[in-house]
């Protein structure tokens, strides 16, 4: 068998209902949506969610509990391990991880954590840090210093 011979099972594939092409086709005239109503009309459909009129189940339930998201601190986050990418010594910014392309969004800082290894003296001065990513950092001869 060669690729080009290949082919889907049998009655794997079904042949697209082709409606409105005249009344001898058994579904022309009205393409099988009925006569009038919404249904008959396009784009007429209301969702899952709608009751016909009456007030959704997820409106009339009571809203409980607190809600942060539109407060909440969002960090862009980098690892121990990409930060082996820059030479011993450098001074490591938000700004120049956005340079580099470690970081797309700086969001609301930057947040370094703890995972991969590194194996050199570099300063990282981000908006918070890790327990663990504080102490691989110090280990290693680096600094941290939060912005």
């Amino acid at each position: 068998m060669r690729l080009h011979e290949l082919q889907p099972g049998s009655g794997a594939r079904k042949k697209r209902a082709r409606v409105g092409r005249g009344i001898g086709s058994g579904s022309g005239k009205t393409s099988g949506r009925g006569s009038k109503g919404q249904g008959s009309r396009s784009g007429g459909t209301k969702g899952a969610a709608f009751e016909g009129g009456q007030r959704p189940l997820q409106q009339r339930l009571p809203k409980r509990g607190f809600k942060n998201f539109h407060f909440k601190t969002e960090y862009a986050l980098i690892n121990v391990e990409d930060l082996v990418a820059f030479e011993p010594g450098t001074v490591v910014t938000p700004e120049l991880l956005k340079e580099s392309g470690f970081v797309k969004k700086l969001h609301d800082g930057v947040k370094v954590l703890g995972r991969g290894e590194i194996d050199r003296a570099i300063t990282v001065k981000a908006h918070a840090f890790s327990t663990t990513a504080a102490e691989k950092i110090a280990a290693a001869g680096g600094k941290t210093e939060v912005i």
